[in-house]
């Protein structure tokens, strides 16, 4: 029995000894592993923790117009903020960029102090961190959950011009030097005006002082008791608006449909020049009933006691929905009858009903995070159409959505490397990826003509409630398909067997591979309204990969997605494609003219992603020697832009430039017998401008030299403008064009002589038509200028050049030898980095130049690219297409397939 114990005992200790040695190697592999894995310090990501909840704060503001003894402009203020803890934290983190603190007697940024009987823990530490753009607050102790704390600041900022926070906006009045403090908070530059959790779901009520010069006139969101303006309602801090100004005002009173006895004031504001020659009248004349419809609209009543709206000489954005105080460029809110064309009434009309339909819709509900900008913006470009169509009834504006919105995103959602409506939160973190999702996708994809959009309840406790035409389908599962996978589907209809089926469409057919995986196999649920030989059918719904239905085998002509009220492209057989055409040819009105629209410009885009020949889409667009409607013939030019920009270097630019030229000759006619009678309808208008524009740009002679006489009546007598101001951009762009150096440097002296902003702006634009090189590298150096260019129209400028092919290697060589000067200093807050990218390669379509842009992207890899890195992919992808589709096509256009 001893020996057996003895046995036991050191058997025990055996195993104990390899468990304790085992633990061991497990401890020291867990200690590797763990020095292996970065762990990130709170202050080094980008969002807040969720400890902290703001209520209010208390800011007052000075803004300096004039500079101090450093040659700066500047601005000082002082603040605090009330939060509440939500969950116990020793830290406190709050936004801060490019601010500069005043040190309190403890020597630390900030100063803490409890509101409720707990005591405030002492600062342990506080720095700024710049990358994450964080004031980062160490404490001694911990914040209590429930309690409310009050955090004071004081700090310095520049004034600076970069169109960013708070920022300085000058112009010149009278020989005056003018100079004002204006902002842009939106998305992320309120944490460059005051400390501030900046992020949209963090809602507060702020108290605004602003302390400005005698002469200047103080705005802010609310109604203003001399500078200190009433508390807000609960809003994102994006939403913040601060104005100090020398402008004027013209308002008035509206009742709409608030309730009994409360009136809203509507105000317009701009330089006084601009009010006082009655260029806020229409603006003014057009908030009152824009307004009344969204109240019916969303069944809520309008939220504020005001409605301000002021013109900047300086700003980023067309435009910004801050609440009660919206922004505007001047080109997009002021409109002058004797000088403002056609379209610049109807883009202010469009953009006024975009911004107000945020003050409900945005600002009353808000986002989240930055990941659903396409609830914000697609819902409100939508909606801006309805309320424009209200205020204008006339215009028929609704039926621009296909050719402004649908047609616009199909061309970058058909990309490979396009993106959903909806990401994750933790995709979207960067100020520059925040940036990022204010593209196309986002304003433009939102396609709710598909589906009955119902009202909103009241408090707009819900975001959208859809129905899909009656069919008992949940939303959820119809809307995820739309929602939560890039791209769209081509639908194809065989007319012979009555198959229907759906296919993601990618321009680039061989980009397949580069696709990122979806859960929905990029399959969606498609409703086709259709039509056979001109009479509507019952509605088909595709709601798997393909289908079949034996009513499309009649024989006759079939049309499907009727008005484009569906977001796909119709691809057919191609017995029911010669049928479509010879139907086009004897008798096109029959076809309802979007879907005229849509033919040409389906067919243009099924040939480049190789489903039809090109051949056949160039045979869409021969009917149009007798059409005169807008819709179709802006659909066509649009896509025969395509071949331009493939072409235009190439010796088959002749073929094109005959073919366009036989086209547009009948529309020149039938519009020039009616140059001097502005009464045709709306859209006419825009196509009379299009009949003049590619007649003159295509070579017809006679067109020519009518723009030249009127652009040389107006260079002998430049007081006296007498050309049409529909025309003027087009008469401007032909003139200079065909003259030298006398008539850009007489366009570049009214440009810059110009009162009114949309006049300066067509001349703009028409500088960059010159195909003098020596003219046109001056002009790009213009564009770092801002005595010249102003910055918000730098990026316009050189997109401008780069659009005129003896401009196209101009500007991307000023672009990529000034990039990192442009990306890191004149351009921060200036250039829209996504716009310019995509604008100075649109043309490209070489091997050489594909290298070019790999080169640049390697070369500035380190520098970065900003908001521009996905535009910089796309671009990558899109020369690659055009690579093969011009080695696949040039030959077929040039041997004549462009007869007409």
């Amino acid at each position: 029995m001893e020996k057996s114990c003895k046995i036991s005992k050191f058997f025990i200790l055996c195993v104990v000894l390899g468990v304790l040695s085992v633990a061991t190697i497990v401890t020291l592999w867990a200690i590797a592993l763990t020095d292996s894995v970065e762990i990130v310090a709170p202050w080094d990501k980008y969002r807040l923790p969720d400890t902290l909840k703001p209520d209010h704060y208390n800011l007052t503001l000075w803004p300096r117009l004039t500079v101090n003894a450093q040659g700066l402009y500047i601005f000082t203020g002082k603040s605090y903020v009330v939060f509440q803890c939500v969950k116990e934290t020793d830290l406190i983190l709050i936004h801060s960029n490019k601010l500069n603190y005043t040190k309190w007697g403890d020597d630390h940024l900030a100063k803490l102090s409890a509101l409720g009987s707990i005591p405030a823990p002492t600062i342990k530490k506080s720095w700024l961190q710049p990358t994450t753009q964080f004031l980062v607050l160490e404490l001694n102790g911990k914040l209590a959950v429930g309690e409310s704390y009050q955090l004071d600041t004081v700090f310095v900022g520049e004034l600076a011009d970069d169109l960013a926070g708070f920022y300085r906006s000058e112009y010149e009045e009278d020989g005056v030097k003018k100079v004002i403090a204006t902002s842009q908070m939106h998305p992320t530059h309120t944490r460059k005006t005051f400390p501030c959790f900046d992020e949209p779901a963090r809602k507060a009520v702020f108290h605004i002082t602003l302390l400005h010069p005698c002469g200047t006139v103080a705005l802010s969101n609310e109604a203003v008791t001399q500078t200190r303006f009433e508390p807000t309602k609960s809003m994102s801090t994006y939403l913040l608006a601060l104005i100090c100004t020398v402008s004027f005002y013209i308002s008035k009173s509206c009742d709409w449909n608030k309730s009994p006895g409360l009136s809203a004031q509507i105000r317009i504001w701009a330089r006084r020049k601009s009010i006082s020659e009655g260029h806020g009248e229409y603006a003014l004349n057009l908030t009152g009933p824009i307004l009344s419809f969204f109240e019916v609209y969303y069944n809520t009543t309008y939220p504020l006691s005001k409605s301000d709206q002021i013109a900047l000489p300086d700003f980023y954005f067309g435009a910004m929905e801050n609440w009660g105080l919206v922004t505007y460029r001047e080109t997009n809110l002021l409109y002058d009858p004797l000088t403002s064309s056609n379209g610049n009434k109807e883009r202010t009309a469009t953009i006024i009903a975009h911004e107000l339909a945020h003050m409900w819709f945005g600002n009353l509900v808000t986002l989240r995070w930055w990941n659903e900008v396409w609830l914000n913006e697609g819902f409100a470009s939508y909606v801006s159409y309805l309320g424009a169509d209200y205020a204008e009834s006339t215009w028929n504006v609704k039926d621009l959505i296909v050719l402004d919105e649908v047609h616009r995103v199909f061309a970058v959602d058909a990309l490979a490397s396009s993106h959903p409506l909806s990401s994750k939160d933790d995709d979207i973190q960067k100020p520059e990826q925040i940036s990022e999702q204010f593209d196309v996708i986002s304003y433009s994809k939102v396609n709710i003509r598909q589906c009955t959009v119902l009202t909103m309840t009241k408090g707009l406790n819900n975001y959208l409630l859809m129905t899909f035409h009656g069919m008992e389908l949940p939303v959820h599962d119809i809307m995820n398909r739309w929602v939560l996978q890039m791209g769209f589907p081509v639908v194809t209809i065989n007319t012979a067997t009555g198959l229907i089926t759906q296919k993601h469409f990618l321009l680039d057919p061989d980009s397949v591979g580069s696709v990122p995986p979806s859960d929905f196999k990029y399959e969606w649920i498609v409703p086709i309204k259709w039509m056979e030989a001109g009479v509507v059918q019952k509605e088909i719904w595709l709601l798997e990969k393909e289908a079949l239905n034996n009513k499309l085998t009649s024989g006759h002509w079939v049309l499907a997605n009727i008005n484009v009220t569906g977001y796909y492209r119709v691809n057919y057989d191609l017995g029911n494609w010669e049928r479509l055409l010879f139907q086009l040819s004897t008798n096109h009105q029959v076809i309802p003219v979007i879907n005229r629209a849509q033919l040409v410009d389906d067919a243009f885009n099924l040939a480049r992603a190789k489903f039809i020949p090109t051949t056949l889409a160039l045979k869409t667009t021969k009917y149009l020697s007798k059409e005169i409607e807008y819709v179709p013939w802006e659909s066509a030019l649009n896509n025969l832009d395509y071949f331009y920009l493939m072409f235009d270097r190439t010796e088959v630019y002749g073929t094109m430039q005959h073919y366009v030229r036989n086209l547009v000759t009948p529309l020149f006619q039938h519009f020039k017998t009616i140059t001097a009678d502005w009464r045709i309808p709306f859209t006419s208008r825009y196509n009379q401008v299009n009949a003049i524009r590619m007649a003159c740009s295509s070579g017809l002679v006679e067109c020519q030299n009518l723009t030249k006489s009127w652009y040389s009546q107006w260079k002998a007598d430049p007081d006296n403008n007498l050309i049409h101001p529909n025309l003027r951009m087009t008469v401007y762009c032909s003139a200079i064009a065909a003259g030298g150096a006398a008539e850009w440097d007489f366009g570049w002296n009214m440009f810059k002589t110009a009162t009114i902003a949309s006049d300066a702006d067509k001349l703009m634009s028409s500088l960059a038509c010159t195909k003098d090189h020596e003219l046109l590298n001056k002009y790009l150096r213009y564009t770092l200028d801002s005595d010249k260019i102003r910055k918000q129209d730098a990026t316009s400028v050189i997109v401008y050049i780069s659009s005129n092919v003896q401009g196209q290697t101009l500007a991307w060589d000023f672009v990529t030898q000034n990039w990192e000067y442009m990306f890191t200093q004149y351009g921060v807050g200036s250039f829209s980095f996504a716009n310019l990218i995509s604008g100075v390669t649109m043309r490209f379509s070489t091997k050489a130049e594909l290298e070019q842009l790999q080169k640049f992207k390697e070369d500035n890899s380190k520098i970065g690219f900003g908001s521009g890195t996905l535009a910089l992919e796309q671009a990558i992808e899109r020369t690659t297409a055009n690579i093969k589709w011009v080695d696949e096509n040039k030959n077929k256009v040039g041997d004549g397939n462009t007869e007409n």
